[in-house]
């Protein structure tokens, strides 16, 4: 039996729309199915942790963006059913980094006949992660990208990943780089004037920016992106690059890799994890190896 998570809202409704596009395929095919729709907050976590104690569960699929399913994955984590999803939503930067079709009819005979894989898993504080949590200024990013109207505008022609653009040059004018403690692995850094703090399970994030374009997702440790000391000026010249992964050769970049993580700073900073609000900091971050298997 195949269980679906639909997010209702995703893609500004996309996700229906795919759904009732799959459903026929699945009744055509005689594939034995149940499937819910989330009407909250936190729905899809509540969801899965129901699911997973029935039997005959084939896989859990989500069908959303990567804020439904880092939902899945906060029930999910720890058990061999595997996660299967129906890209649906702006940023699908998690679907980008296992190469699953955007083409919804290809990525559910992914689902059908593929084989699972296992994958790390990001923990910041008491939230599970799959692709990359950020703290700083793309954390504020992340926050008035949900907020605004322009993203629902922007996924209703299928461009939500323009959104985070839209964000970012608004978030850059008043911003102002905060000094921070950062601990690796038991290792001390602190650090004057940081943009941003960027702790990679995936190299995406934002609709495709390859903040870290080596983090892989089973190597058991996170590739980390701190920006700091560069002008606001200097920060507009470089942010495009990042969506190649070519930002990574200025001076004012710096990428290391870790564990464990610690981030502490005097005045909270905005998290996000797969672009939706976690919190602030401080920040306590680990990677979970071996947690998760994806279709």
């Amino acid at each position: 039996m195949y269980y679906f998570i639909v997010n209702k809202v995703s893609g500004n409704g996309r996700a229906l729309k795919v759904w009732s596009q799959i459903e026929k395929i699945l009744q055509n095919e005689e594939i034995s199915y149940s499937v819910f729709f989330t009407e909250r907050p936190k729905h899809a976590t509540l969801l899965v942790q129901e699911m997973i104690h029935k039997e005959n569960v084939t896989a859990i699929v989500a069908v959303g963006g990567d804020g439904t399913v880092q939902e899945v994955i906060n029930g999910l984590v720890g058990t061999n059913i595997p996660l299967g999803i129906i890209p649906a939503g702006s940023g699908n930067d998690f679907s980008r980094g296992l190469f699953v079709p955007l083409n919804h009819d290809k990525a559910l005979q992914r689902i059908l006949t593929g084989t699972p894989k296992i994958i790390d898993i990001g923990l910041v504080n008491s939230t599970y992660f799959c692709t990359v949590t950020g703290i700083g200024f793309d954390g504020e990013v992340a926050q008035k990208t949900n907020a605004s109207q322009y993203k629902k505008l922007l996924n209703y022609v299928r461009l939500g990943q323009i959104s985070y653009i839209f964000s970012a040059l608004n978030v850059l004018i008043k911003y102002k780089p905060a000094d921070i403690s950062l601990i690796v692995d038991n290792k001390l850094y602190k650090i004057p004037k940081v943009w941003l703090i960027a702790v990679a399970n995936f190299p995406f994030y934002g609709g495709g920016i390859a903040i870290c374009p080596e983090a892989k997702n089973n190597d058991g440790v996170f590739d980390i992106c701190i920006v700091q000391g560069m002008s606001r000026l200097e920060f507009l010249r470089v942010f495009p690059l990042a969506f190649k992964g070519k930002h990574t050769n200025s001076p004012y970049i710096k990428i290391i890799r870790g564990k464990e993580i610690i981030i502490d700073s005097q005045s909270p900073l905005v998290i996000h994890g797969d672009g939706e609000m976690i919190g602030q900091t401080p920040a306590q971050i680990k990677i979970e190896p071996n947690a998760l298997y994806v279709m």
